[in-house]
């Protein structure tokens, strides 16, 4: 076993990651794969364009605009790594980025998405460019969160008892929504 699957063994939930990616949806996989490659490609061209403060002496919008293209750059290495594929390291970080969590993920675009945003807070291609690496972020932190409940799921947790399928709880009161006469419909 080589150092660096020492390493991704150390780093990775025992058990949980396999489980954690089989319980998402395929949509929401190529969403977040989808908006990630177009929103970074769109963000590297509006970086460009915040780049063009340099010639009005905006130099935040100018600083914005660097940090928007690189960001930009970075996602589209992790989520599109056949669009860099010139580049040697880039097919080793997008398994690197591909074995994480779906949480570090979102945190990671989500903080690589805010800096422009408050650097040329008025520019709309700041709006557009890290908006859609910052939804990028959103849609991986809604994956990390999972699937809902069912019905019966939620209406059992929401009176504090036990949902179905589960071992009974300790204290066998009875309330409304426990009660399938009570509350479900005839």
């Amino acid at each position: 076993m080589s150092f660096a699957d020492k390493i991704t063994m150390l780093m990775s939930r025992p058990g949980g990651e396999n489980v954690q990616k089989d319980d998402v949806p395929w949509w929401m996989r190529y969403a977040g794969r989808g908006l990630g490659t177009v929103g970074s490609s769109i963000a590297i061209l509006l970086g460009v364009f915040n780049c063009l403060g340099l010639f009005t002496l905006n130099v935040p919008c100018l600083i914005a605009g660097i940090w928007q293209m690189l960001a930009g750059f970075v996602v589209i290495v992790c989520e599109a790594p056949c669009c860099c594929f010139c580049i040697d390291y880039v097919q080793t970080l997008s398994d690197k980025m591909e074995t994480r969590p779906y949480w570090n993920k979102a945190m990671f675009y989500v903080g690589l998405a805010l800096p422009p945003f408050f650097l040329c807070f008025l520019s709309l291609s700041t709006l557009f460019g890290s908006g859609m690496i910052f939804g990028t972020g959103i849609i991986y932190g809604m994956m990390a969160l999972g699937r809902k409940g069912s019905r019966d799921d939620m209406a059992a947790m929401a009176t504090g008892g036990t949902p179905p399928g589960a071992p009974p709880a300790a204290d066998h009161t009875v309330t409304l929504m426990e009660d399938p006469d009570v509350w479900r419909p005839n």
